[in-house]
């Protein structure tokens, strides 16, 4: 399917502040980037770099006053979501060396402390894929999802007891337990076309059968129309904004994903 994802920041700048932002699209496996644009106003000097996660980073100064940034792309990405339900589980000591740091504790996942709760949910499922559906599932059945905006992240341990999350939340608990299972699991920030109310996402993938597969357990059955923003170990990596100083939150925050003509785009 073809969408067009875009995102309106506005900020009030009190003192001269340091930006590092995450809000240029990339094209991989499952999403192609045809076409984008990417506005600053006012307009000012930026320096772009790709962090240790592959992920396109900007780096800026803003200025006092009203800060604006809006980006929009137009995104080819699949119509369902892949599935491989007995994709085996991969030895560590046959993962792709880039595939190895998604193994350990982070910040917001720690993986040390799920090994038996971890162990529990996925008995009696074959190793690998199947084992992390069984987490989802069980994310899906015993996690409330509370839709809306949290501007603190809160560590899988903190989910656990609260029982309840946004969707940033769900997935770090995901993660945690795929990692506790020796299963890499990382977590992806983007856009999910239909999500309601209209946000942006955070879902999780883990490493099966050779490759990342899409987990979501917020959703009660996984469509297309997933867009990826960035990639990160939790949620540390994947901020759409760092800024440094005195802290300054958006004024406007404005998320749309439509649907697009595709056949234009070929033209």
């Amino acid at each position: 399917m073809w969408l067009r994802a875009s995102c309106f920041l506005t900020f009030d700048i009190a003192v001269p502040t340091p930006f590092i932002l995450m809000l240029r699209l990339r094209s991989g496996a499952q999403q192609w980037i045809a076409s984008e644009e990417y506005r600053l106003n006012p307009s000012l000097p930026v320096y772009e770099f790709t962090d240790n996660y592959g992920n396109l980073c900007q780096r800026l100064i803003a200025q006092p006053g009203l800060f604006e940034i809006f980006t929009t792309a137009d995104v080819m990405t699949a119509d369902v979501v892949d599935q491989s339900p007995g994709a085996p589980f991969v030895d560590v000591e046959h993962l792709p060396d880039a595939v190895l740091s998604y193994l350990l504790p982070s910040r917001y996942c720690e993986s040390d402390r799920f090994g038996l709760m971890a162990a529990s949910i996925s008995e009696g499922h074959l190793l690998g894929y199947d084992q992390v559906k069984a987490i989802e599932t069980w994310l899906r059945n015993n996690i409330a999802y509370q839709p809306g905006r949290s501007d603190t992240p809160i560590s899988a341990t903190e989910v656990n007891v609260r029982q309840s999350g946004v969707c940033r939340d769900l997935a770090h608990l995901g993660i945690a337990l795929c990692r506790s299972l020796s299963i890499p699991a990382r977590l992806v920030v983007g856009y999910l076309h239909g999500l309601q109310p209209m946000d942006l996402h955070a879902w999780f993938e883990a490493y099966v059968g050779g490759r990342w597969y899409t987990f979501d357990a917020t959703q009660y059955e996984l469509k297309g129309g997933y867009v990826a923003i960035g990639y990160g170990r939790d949620a540390a990596d994947v901020a759409i904004y760092n800024q440094f100083g005195p802290q300054v939150l958006p004024s406007t925050q404005e998320i749309q994903v439509q649907l697009i003509d595709g056949n234009i785009m070929d033209h």
